[in-house]
């Protein structure tokens, strides 16, 4: 980067970054009412009586994306092609779960106005080409998929046609979009050099290791796929969990055994976990401390800027995990699990049985 476009996107993560929740809020916030959270946080569409829970919190979600898709656009202004890039990409994630809820659409014959009810609004630089009532009127999922070939999603939508052509599984169709779109973003940090390279290695690596710890956990031990079908679907990092250690572990027979031979600090941290959402819980909490790192200890502007997107999405989904519960009226444990300031008790033996 230029000095300047350097100074000015640094400026504006550090003003932004104030925006960022401190965990220590967490435990105070999830004891707030539905309309504290409500007028603290703008999701006012939550409150009104008018609609059905379902509508108030999806209003209430896509209120809350606004808010990250208004940061994301401010910060990419100085940014010059390849940064831009990078940060549109991790935004396209968005147009990829509307992109899925029109594939189920089509699998499973849903109405259209009940797809509508489920689609994101999104920004014009992060949604998907074709307008979702021409995607929706297509003939089938090879169709839909065909005519994104063409645009900046071109390489996701060959990925999960061929999938679909060969499997005909919606899983497959779906664990092959995600695949791509963090490969893509992998693939995005190669281009950069210099200053900007290392940090955004650490930052894309540390989301890259919890992915691939989560997708190994459930693939293997909650949906029962054979070693290679889930290697198959790994995204190998720039850190822990790089190729030949994924290789080495999904070969690995059982949940306790896996855990404990993770490399550093991901054994010592997850040792004695019984459940998949406490490892989740464990491993978030470590993901973020190194993603803070990044926001605090680097000089590169645009992994800066990638960190504090990345922080804020999950702030925002807090804030929006803690007003749904709140609207479902659902018992304060259970909200407290899902803010992860709470463990659970349930151990993976019955998880598995269950799924």
């Amino acid at each position: 980067m230029s000095a300047s476009r350097h100074a000015y996107l640094n400026t504006r993560v550090a003003v932004m970054s104030t925006r960022l929740l401190d965990p220590q809020q967490i435990p105070g916030l999830a004891r707030l009412s539905l309309p504290d959270l409500a007028e603290r946080f703008g999701i006012a569409p939550i409150l009104d009586e008018t609609l059905s829970a379902h509508v108030k919190s999806r209003a209430a979600e896509q209120a809350l994306i606004q808010v990250l898709m208004a940061d994301l656009e401010v910060l990419i202004r100085p940014m010059n092609a390849t940064e831009r890039g990078l940060v549109l990409n991790w935004g396209r994630k968005f147009a990829l779960f509307n992109l899925k809820t029109l594939l189920r659409g089509k699998l499973y014959d849903r109405d259209q106005a009940e797809i509508r009810e489920n689609l994101y609004e999104l920004p014009t630089l992060v949604r998907l080409p074709i307008p979702h009532r021409e995607l929706f009127r297509t003939e089938n999922v090879q169709e839909l998929l065909r005519i994104l070939e063409e645009g900046p999603y071109r390489v996701i939508a060959r990925q999960a046609r061929e999938v679909y052509e060969q499997k005909r599984e919606p899983f497959a169709v779906e664990a092959a979009i995600d695949q791509r779109y963090y490969s893509e973003l992998a693939r995005g940090v190669a281009q950069f050099e210099s200053d900007s390279l290392q940090p955004l290695r650490k930052l894309l690596g540390a989301v890259l290791d919890n992915v691939a710890l989560m997708w190994m956990l459930r693939f293997r031990f909650c949906y029962g796929l054979s070693p290679s079908e889930t290697f198959y679907y790994l995204v190998p990092s720039f850190q822990r969990m790089r190729r030949d250690r994924l290789l080495e572990l999904v070969n690995i027979e059982t949940f306790e055994q896996l855990l404990l031979a993770l490399p550093s600090p991901l054994n010592d941290l997850l040792a004695g976990s019984t459940s998949l959402i406490e490892v989740q819980h464990r491993a978030n909490r470590l993901m973020g401390e190194e993603i803070r790192h990044v926001l605090t200890g680097s000089s590169s502007g645009v992994a800066r800027a990638l960190a504090y997107l990345i922080l804020r999405e999950r702030d925002l989904f807090l804030l929006f995990s803690l007003a749904q519960g709140k609207l479902l009226e659902l018992p304060q444990e259970l909200i407290e699990i899902g803010v992860e300031i709470a463990e659970p008790s349930c151990p993976m033996g019955a998880m598995a049985s269950a799924a």
